[in-house]
């Protein structure tokens, strides 16, 4: 049972809950008999008050289409009910011709226990949202598209796509397009990685490589540990294999090596995964002598490091540290990489760099999922990078990309309400933020959605519970202005809360002496 919240309506979220309810009652896709979700369980589901949830499902009763047992939950009433429910309406719910209805199937009831560790509403209203009229949203985190060398990309297209190459639409090679594997080989060499082609697998974006990663090293119940906060894509991923997640606290060097050190001593985990270079979401960067010091760590303890290291290439001041894998003198590192953040998101190519026998098995599980990453894209992306346009590329976003981080910083410093925090990136796209004491994100979430301004809660990037006052924000995607206006937003509804009585906070009123754009 899929529902849909749109809190920018001004429709109550409880109405919203039964009228969706109902749609799906009266067009059989809940058939008689359907249990209801718990109510506790559906509200986490939809992010809502349990309240919320109590009042749809009352709204559903006196309308005659659930009734509820106390210890028995809610479930859709039987045929004749709704019907006698919807006398004088021109709503059936099956054809007068069929004296039986045939129920449709409930396809939940065939859903694996991995299915229901899929879950992720906060990832899908990042992407949902995208396009929404009048919204300014800091949430997603993505190259900003005016950016994108599609005039070079369409001429390097046309050539390739022309009658009679034919190859550029063949099936592939699983483990990649060899040109682009050592185009690969030779920038990597050039930011000390040491690897060879035969030791690099092309992927549909790093999420792809994550994934394969936990199908090749993961059964139910296995360890892994990852710092906190972390990548939501990658709890997801981890969660829906049925690991169990082990958490490392970060400070302002990076993942606690001291921490991580008494939990390798108690707990033997599949591997280590760690974004080491711009974290998402803290913009954190890993010491040099902390990346030392997670080697020596997995050296001792004989665990694998897996590296996601989408940001790198994305730095602002001075060039960013060596990598894990470049360290790396006895090969326990497997390093992900992508496109996505530097280029076209939407080509989903990225890479996994290991060594060769793992590469192997890799390749064996991307086939059965994919058979090979788009022949036709690799193309394209390996005329692009051999022509120069990425190295051409990435020191005009870097300045673009440094603007935005700073006047979203300036923004914060003008508007900001007492209490409010942040941290300042090198690199990278995020800005983490710790509200006002008292103040919780999901409480944000609603006021600021009335201003038409977006960010992504703490908590999406905690694997149990944690970051409930701190949000991301991601400056990439706009320019200083709409950055300016979208800040101006998001400090009202926070002074707004900081303002209700039940905080205790005198009134506050952030200033903005230009016009809204």
């Amino acid at each position: 049972m899929k529902l849909n919240l749109d809190r920018s309506l001004k429709t109550p979220l409880y109405l919203q809950i039964r009228n969706q309810i109902r749609q799906l009652i009266l067009t059989n896709e809940l058939p008689c008999g359907y249990q209801l979700p718990p109510e506790r369980k559906l509200a986490a589901l939809l992010g809502v008050n349990r309240t919320t949830v109590v009042n749809a499902y009352h709204e559903l009763v006196a309308d005659g289409l659930i009734q509820s047992h106390v210890g028995k939950g809610s479930t859709v009433n039987s045929l004749q009910t709704i019907q006698h429910s919807l006398e004088g309406s021109s709503k059936t719910i099956y054809s007068e011709e069929q004296r039986v209805p045939i129920q449709p199937i409930s396809w939940q009831n065939f859903y694996t226990s991995q299915s229901e560790r899929m879950h992720n509403p906060v990832l899908a209203s990042i992407l949902d949202e995208i396009g929404c009229e009048g919204q300014i949203s800091f949430a997603l985190g993505s190259p900003a598209g005016e950016f994108y060398p599609l005039k070079e990309l369409n001429e390097i297209s046309q050539v390739i796509i022309h009658p009679g190459n034919w190859k550029a639409f063949e099936y592939g090679s699983p483990i990649g397009h060899y040109p682009l594997r050592q185009y690969l080989e030779t920038w990597l060499n050039r930011q000390g990685i040491d690897t060879q082609p035969q030791e690099i697998l092309i992927t549909s974006g790093s999420q792809q490589g994550l994934d394969l990663l936990t199908k090749v090293f993961i059964e139910p119940g296995d360890y892994v540990v990852m710092e906190e906060p972390s990548f939501l894509g990658a709890i997801g991923v981890f969660k829906s294999s049925g690991a169990h997640i082990l958490t490392v606290p970060m400070d302002e060097e990076g993942l606690r090596t001291d921490v991580l050190e008494q939990i390798l001593s108690r707990h033997r985990p599949k591997f280590i995964y760690s974004l080491p270079t711009f974290q998402n979401p803290t913009g954190i960067t890993m010491s040099l002598e902390r990346r030392h010091q997670l080697l020596k760590l997995a050296y001792q303890f004989h665990i694998p490091i897996v590296e996601d290291d989408p940001y790198s290439e994305l730095y602002y001041e001075n060039k960013s540290l060596p990598s894990l894998k470049s360290l790396d003198e006895h090969e326990h590192v497997i390093y992900l990489g992508t496109f996505s953040k530097i280029l076209f998101p939407g080509l989903r190519l990225g890479w996994c760099v290991a060594p060769s026998p793992l590469l192997e098995q890799l390749s064996l599980a991307k086939q059965h999922i994919d058979l090979h990453t788009s022949t036709t894209t690799q193309w394209i992306m390996t005329e692009f990078c051999n022509q120069g346009l990425l190295d051409k590329h990435l020191p005009l976003v870097r300045g673009h990309y440094k603007h935005q981080r700073d006047a979203m910083v300036a923004a914060l410093e003008e508007f900001a309400p007492e209490g409010l925090s942040w941290t300042i990136p090198a690199g990278g796209y995020y800005l983490w933020c710790e509200l006002p004491r008292e103040m919780k994100a999901t409480a944000l979430l609603t006021k600021a959605a009335e201003k038409k301004v977006a960010f992504v809660p703490g908590s999406a990037f905690y694997v149990n519970s944690g970051g409930r006052s701190w949000i991301r924000l991601c400056f990439s995607r706009h320019s200083a202005l709409t950055i300016r206006e979208g800040i101006f937003r998001l400090c009202g509804a926070i002074t707004e809360l900081l303002n209700q009585p039940h905080l205790g906070r005198k009134t506050q009123q952030p200033r903005f002496s230009e016009p809204l754009v």
